[in-house]
């Protein structure tokens, strides 16, 4: 009997997902992060789910991890330095940029450029041209290029290597040349070469992408390799070690570790793929989700149970080309700080987090400030009496005393307050669920809304009234579903390539032996990895725009659909999501970007576990009796255990139901039902 085991770092948690692969049996176990070294959480965290569970840790073959360590070291500026070799006269290619400033139009004002990621005294310049063609233009001149290596050398002070060449996405044979000298007078040092990593044009994104993945790349490859240490001491030689990328797709600990551009929104593709599994297995194709953890809250939007991949991968300042689920991410999380600014007097929420620590003042870890955490214990909506995972008590006094400075400041009574900072919190969340609906013109009543993480569930119902998005979902284990997620994704890797060609002029049958050299180099990595061959399934992307412009999308399609209606369904594609975005087509000046195959290798399919004891009432699930606070008056609530409820049960609002990870509100004039999968389903009653 195996197991399968999932692990997300976040902010203030991190959580665990231990799987039996033949009964589809779960264990779930919620830790506090360790920011100054995530792996300590993580080998905590199996401690702490293995005691619990009763599982020998040797009896786990597979784990499967969201990390931020990628996404923190480009926030925190705490990456490693990195030298820079491009062709000579582009040693300013980073400084150039894209001459935007951001902040509005009097963004240049108030702008602060921060320093470079590869820093000029540490760029050098190679002797070299390719053509745009591909052609040599001009040799790479080795002996001048040896010496401008040992230079660099004896100044030192950097712990990785970029090299990056114009035109090198067409023909990258310069750059694996100088990858091959460097190697030698830099024999340990990880070197990066953009033809591996984004064989893409326009440079300064390339070289941009490029940096990055060097930039992080000492770090991740030191944390990686750490883990999987300790995790082959603790479960032996034969524990496989997979690692979240941010289109959603999981890639072993040595691709992770050779390029970690992938991964910077690891953390959050965690719980999009988690929620997709549920749905997906429940009908719900269409949905929107929200994970909403301590410190942050992430939207995404899921059409015909797939989520919309973004070429682009933007973290704080930094924005590299490497695919991304498109999530967007506001600073409203269950540790946002609420306070009342002296000049405005007006109640603000966010962005600033309590975070694990201090953290939130009813946690009693040193939090006096308060927060949406405090204001849900002040409302009821996180019960005192019922302690979080089993292992955390919750203190309402000092929740109350804490959101007493809010209601002090404006004259409010301590209920008022905290529904204030509940309702702003909403408000803010609702406002990233637009900008994935709305704003792309998507209308959120045609989809599900989907709630997760620590607390996401507390504000479900209260977003899914905001959004009109029903019904609101709360798949099994809402506080550790980017764990579940990671558990039960797909192995994924892609390869890529310009194609700058005009629609009406592509030969399909050069454009079909194109895709099936780059579909061999998807497959060769995952087969580099051990996975059968027939175990990988492919599908194509082709990047088209309009002639002209700087933007474009991905359409997505298969051989058998390119077979059947050939190029013509780019075009029939392309102009239907246009017309979705823009509200019009035009009938001609289709081009094709670039293209790309995408394999992918299912893991084995996890059985679903039923729901409760179908025997059980509604009076034999609840815990407690309660009260809310909600719209100015309190009400009498129930608490209900999750596990007990089963489909044949409806939950009348307002109640709250519990669990390990995560608290439940159906708020009043609002019911809970739970379908075959075990999700709680939340409609108007």
């Amino acid at each position: 009997m195996s197991y399968r085991l999932g692990v997300d770092v976040g902010g203030t948690f991190t959580d665990l997902l231990l799987i039996n692969e033949d009964t589809g049996e779960t264990f779930t176990a919620k830790v506090p992060s360790t920011p100054q070294d995530s792996s300590i959480g993580v080998l905590n965290g199996i401690a702490r789910i293995c005691e619990e569970s009763g599982v020998d840790v040797s009896k786990i073959s597979r784990v499967m991890h969201g990390t931020t360590v990628a996404t923190n070291a480009v926030l925190t500026g705490k990456g490693s330095k990195v030298a820079l070799v491009t062709t000579k006269g582009y040693k300013q290619v980073l400084q150039v940029a894209r001459s935007f400033c951001p902040g509005g139009l009097g963004g240049w004002v108030s702008y602060i450029k921060k320093p470079l990621l590869a820093p000029l005294e540490l760029t050098i310049e190679a002797d070299e041209r390719i053509g745009a063609d591909g052609s040599i233009v001009s040799p790479l001149h080795v002996d001048a290029f040896r010496a401008s290596l040992q230079q660099l050398k004896k100044r030192g002070g950097f712990a990785a290597l970029t090299i990056c060449f114009i035109n090198s996405y067409v023909n990258g044979e310069h750059e694996r040349q100088a990858k091959q000298i460097a190697a030698e007078i830099f024999p340990d040092m990880p070197i990066s070469i953009s033809s591996d990593i984004v064989p893409e044009m326009q440079e300064y994104e390339r070289t941009q992408t490029t940096v990055v993945n060097s930039y992080v790349r000492p770090e991740v490859a030191r944390y990686v390799d750490n883990l999987q240490q300790a995790l082959v001491d603790k479960m032996g030689a034969d524990v496989h070690l997979s690692i979240l990328r941010s289109d959603g797709g999981l890639a072993s600990a040595r691709a992770a570790a050779d390029n970690p551009v992938n991964l910077l929104m690891s953390g959050p593709a965690g719980g999009v793929a988690g929620a997709i599994h549920f749905c997906k297995e429940a009908g719900h194709n269409n949905i929107l989700t929200f994970d909403m953890g301590g410190t942050s809250t992430d939207v995404a939007l899921i059409q015909d149970a797939k989520a919309r991949i973004r070429r682009e991968t933007r973290v704080g300042d930094v924005t590299v080309r490497a695919p991304s689920i498109d999530i967007r991410t506001v600073g409203a999380g269950g540790g946002s700080l609420a306070f009342v600014p002296e000049l405005t007097k007006a109640l603000r929420v966010g962005p600033e987090s309590a975070g694990a620590v201090p953290g939130p003042a009813a946690y009693m870890k040193g939090g006096e400030e308060p927060t949406v955490c405090d204001a849900n214990v002040v409302l009821g909506y996180l019960p005192a009496d019922v302690q979080l995972g089993g292992k955390m008590a919750i203190n309402k006094a000092a929740a109350v005393a804490a959101v007493k400075k809010v209601a002090d400041a404006m004259g409010l009574t301590v209920e008022e307050a905290a529904e204030g900072i509940v309702k702003i919190v909403n408000e803010a969340m609702f406002g990233a669920l637009r900008l994935v609906s709305v704003e792309q013109g998507f209308d959120p009543r045609d989809f599900a809304l989907v709630g997760f993480g620590g607390a996401g569930p507390l504000h479900a119902n209260a977003l899914g009234i905001l959004s009109q998005a029903w019904p609101t979902i709360i798949p099994p284990g809402p506080g550790v579903l980017c764990a579940y997620g990671d558990a039960t994704t797909q192995v994924r890797d892609e390869a890529s390539r310009t194609y700058v060609t005009l629609l009406k002029n592509v030969d399909e049958a050069q454009f079909k032996a194109d895709l099936q050299d780059l579909a061999s180099r998807a497959k060769a990595t995952l087969q580099q990895d051990g996975l059968d061959s027939e175990a990988i399934t492919l599908t194509y992307q082709a990047d088209v725009r309009y002639t002209g412009q700087a933007f474009q999308l991905s359409i997505e399609f298969t051989e058998a659909q390119l077979a059947q209606h050939g190029t013509a369904l780019l075009k029939s594609q392309f102009d239907a999501e246009h017309t979705q975005l823009f509200t019009f087509a035009l009938e001609d000046g289709h081009e094709v970007v670039m293209i790309r195959a995408v394999a992918t290798a299912k893991n084995k399919r996890v059985p679903v576990r039923k729901a409760g004891s179908p025997d059980a009432s509604l009076a034999d699930c609840k815990i407690t009796d309660s009260e809310i606070y909600f719209e100015g008056r309190y009400h009498p609530t129930p608490i209900y255990a999750r596990e007990k409820l089963h489909s044949q049960l409806v939950v009348d609002g307002p109640a709250i139901v519990c669990e390990m990870d995560s608290t439940t509100v159906v708020l009043p004039g609002y019911r809970a039902s739970v379908d075959h999968v075990g999700n709680l389903l939340i409609n108007p009653a």
